[in-house]
């Protein structure tokens, strides 16, 4: 982006600076703020660099946990932002649901399903990650249900007055599949499918519903095929033995994956472990719901991270936000809800966000963000082998897609301090899993910016052998 910096540049002798700590201190006294890394000036962050209060320019790998999608303060983007009519589209955000703009409906297909998932013509908008799949959760069992009516809506007086008082029939006793590790949001129904840190989950009441294990595999791929192979085969047949245990406690409805696990530890399975996850739902009429909350919009270098896995089919639900600015999910028609306000609540999505995201996907085909994505992603990716050959002790298990890549540390303490010390280098990154480090960096984020985070790292690396 003009403008942007050369590189990074550090001020301060710690970060958080004096600044930020004094700004931390007026906010803990009115929230909690123990997430609170920074306070940034956004004013003056611009592309790739986020600046702080303090004056830190850092090169930001992480944006804002993968929901910056072409950069900071993108020109644009800014002049989309300025035109009278977005202005108003803005100032009169209206309850899509039951008060649309007359141009709702050409904006749904000029953005939206205009980057849909193969096979996907529905879509439905919502605001964030969790209430997206909250919502899709929603339609994985009506549609279900609807199934087990033999096709039909027709609800009898027991349902309607047993669902009241959260009683089955109409309250039916169903469930979903999920993996370990995998995060899908912190709402009470998503939190349920959530198993990558307790302390996401403690305190709060969850169903009864299955988990089995997501693949964890050997690094390099190339070295360990076989045992690779066995270990998506163990995984598979968890999901089945599940499905089958749960016939008479509470039936699987669907089951929930994301095509990385993002914050359970960068967490990848094989294309051949989805296609026949996807077997195993055909074969026992249920909803595949992908989670591309984090994946999509880019950052692997396809659009939607899926794309990869080359089903036979498309997946019956897809949900996204993050880098789409919004909320929402994409589905097959056999899945559309009938009947109105089942899948609703008052903003259902936000037109200012979407007028974001028409200038996002301006600027992704305009600039072929894509082919960026993956030229900076092989970039990234060979300098990260090198490195783990470099410093055997340090890191281990380069993996990814893109420039959506993590490694591991040998432990959390040392994770824990890589992240540390390259941020005091002017390099944000993030953590996920136990001792994963995982870069999520904008889709303009070129070949350059690669090396200079590579420098960095190396520089980090020698200080700590």
């Amino acid at each position: 982006i003009p403008g942007e910096p050369q590189g990074p540049s550090v001020k301060t002798e710690s970060i958080p600076g004096p600044i930020s700590k004094q700004l931390l201190n007026d906010l803990n006294k009115i929230q909690q703020t123990g997430s609170i890394q920074l306070f940034a000036d956004y004013e003056k962050s611009l592309g790739n660099y986020l600046v702080d209060v303090d004056g830190n320019v850092l090169l930001d790998v992480f944006s804002q946990i993968s929901s910056v999608p072409v950069g900071y303060n993108h020109p644009h983007l800014l002049k989309i932002l300025s035109a009278t009519n977005s202005i108003k589209t803005i100032a009169n955000r209206p309850a899509l649901g039951v008060f649309p703009g007359q141009d709702w409906p050409q904006k749904l297909e000029t953005t939206l399903l205009s980057i849909a998932p193969s096979g996907l013509n529905q879509v439905i908008t919502m605001m964030c990650g969790s209430c997206s799949n909250e919502n899709a959760y929603k339609m994985l069992f009506m549609r279900y249900m609807k199934v087990q009516r033999g096709g039909k809506n027709d609800f009898s007086d027991e349902e309607v007055k047993s669902c009241m008082i959260n009683k089955p029939p109409g309250a039916p006793a169903l469930s979903l599949l999920s993996f370990h590790g995998s995060f899908h949001g912190r709402t009470m129904g998503c939190l349920s499918t959530t198993h990558s840190k307790a302390i996401h989950k403690l305190d709060v009441p969850a169903f009864d519903w299955p988990v089995a294990d997501f693949p964890i595999y050997k690094y390099p791929l190339s070295e360990h095929l076989k045992e690779n192979i066995t270990e998506d085969e163990r995984c598979l047949a968890q999901v089945e033995d599940l499905i089958s245990k749960y016939k008479q406690k509470s039936p699987v409805a669907g089951v929930v994956v994301e095509p990385i696990q993002s914050e359970g530890g960068d967490n990848e399975a094989s294309p051949e472990f989805f296609q026949k996850l996807q077997q195993i739902c055909k074969k026992h009429n249920i909803g595949l719901l992908i989670d591309e909350v984090q994946t999509g919009g880019g950052p692997t270098g396809k659009m939607w991270c899926h794309e990869y896995f080359n089903l036979p089919k498309p997946p019956d639900v897809v949900t996204f936000s993050k880098k789409m600015q919004l909320g929402g999910f994409y589905h097959t028609s056999e899945f559309r809800v009938e009947q109105a306000y089942r899948i609703f609540n008052t903003w259902m999505g936000d037109p200012g966000k979407l007028l974001l995201l028409e200038g996002i996907i301006d600027v992704i085909k305009r600039d072929n963000l894509l082919k960026v994505v993956q030229e900076s992603g092989i970039v990234l990716r060979t300098g990260l082998d090198d490195l783990q050959k470099k410093f055997p002790n340090l890191l281990n298990s380069v993996r990814g897609r893109g420039t959506f890549l993590a490694f591991n540390a040998a432990s959390t303490d040392l994770r824990d301090k890589i992240i540390g010390k390259l941020k005091l280098q002017g390099i944000q990154c993030g953590a996920c899993g136990d001792h994963s480090v995982r870069l999520r960096p904008t889709l303009v984020f070129q070949s350059s910016h690669a090396i200079i985070f590579l420098e960095k790292l190396n520089f980090v690396l020698n200080s700590l052998k």
